[in-house]
């Protein structure tokens, strides 16, 4: 497979991924479901949005320019053909190093968001975090302290899971993509596109 063509799979891929962190970051904004009654009811690694910003917005520019590395067109630059096809795949290393930097945040304050908890309302009557170094990830008889909002518990670790599987997911194919990167800034398309030109 064409350097090219594998950038452009990778950045199909990476957009719905981007899309979905933005959706899952927005819905976190809603805690079980419920327009909050305040800013402050609201966990606060939901405001960093690792979604939104580093899953979603940061890899959005990565994706686009994988997308259009399969057309680039590689001719005329320095007199050598495949000139211009090399430049652009060391340039996509490029963005997906600032794909895997976006990503990375958003793995990071997922795993921190769902290692805290989430922030419910309490027996003691505030607004607070129950929960302390993530015990309550294997004893699900913890989460009746969350009175309020109802299924607080389940909602913010679905949504930060996603989040962090996403990242994982994203993270990866940013690396592969610098591989690739490598590979098409080395050696060129190996489709040459110039030679299917004069074909």
């Amino acid at each position: 497979m064409c350097s090219g063509s594998c950038a452009k799979c990778l950045g199909i891929t990476l957009i719905p991924l981007a899309i979905l962190c933005v959706l899952c970051n927005i819905l976190l904004f809603f805690p079980g479901g419920l327009v909050a009654d305040n800013s402050d009811d609201i966990t606060d690694e939901v405001f960093f949005f690792g979604g939104i910003l580093g899953s979603g917005v940061l890899m959005i520019f990565p994706a686009l320019v994988f997308l259009g590395l399969k057309n680039n067109d590689c001719c005329g630059c320095c007199g050598n053909e495949s000139c211009g096809k090399r430049f652009a795949m060391f340039t996509s290393i490029i963005f997906a190093g600032v794909g895997a930097v976006g990503a990375g945040y958003s793995l990071i304050v997922s795993a921190y968001a769902i290692h805290r908890g989430p922030k419910c309302f309490t027996e003691s009557g505030n607004w607070t975090y129950p929960f302390v170094d993530g015990n309550y990830l294997n004893n699900h008889s913890l989460w009746s302290a969350c009175e309020e909002p109802s299924g607080i518990v389940p909602w913010h670790l679905t949504l930060f899971s996603m989040l962090l599987v996403m990242g994982l997911v994203q993270v990866a194919l940013c690396a592969f993509q610098v591989i690739n990167g490598l590979i098409g800034t080395i050696c060129g398309d190996c489709c040459g596109c110039c030679g299917d030109d004069s074909a």
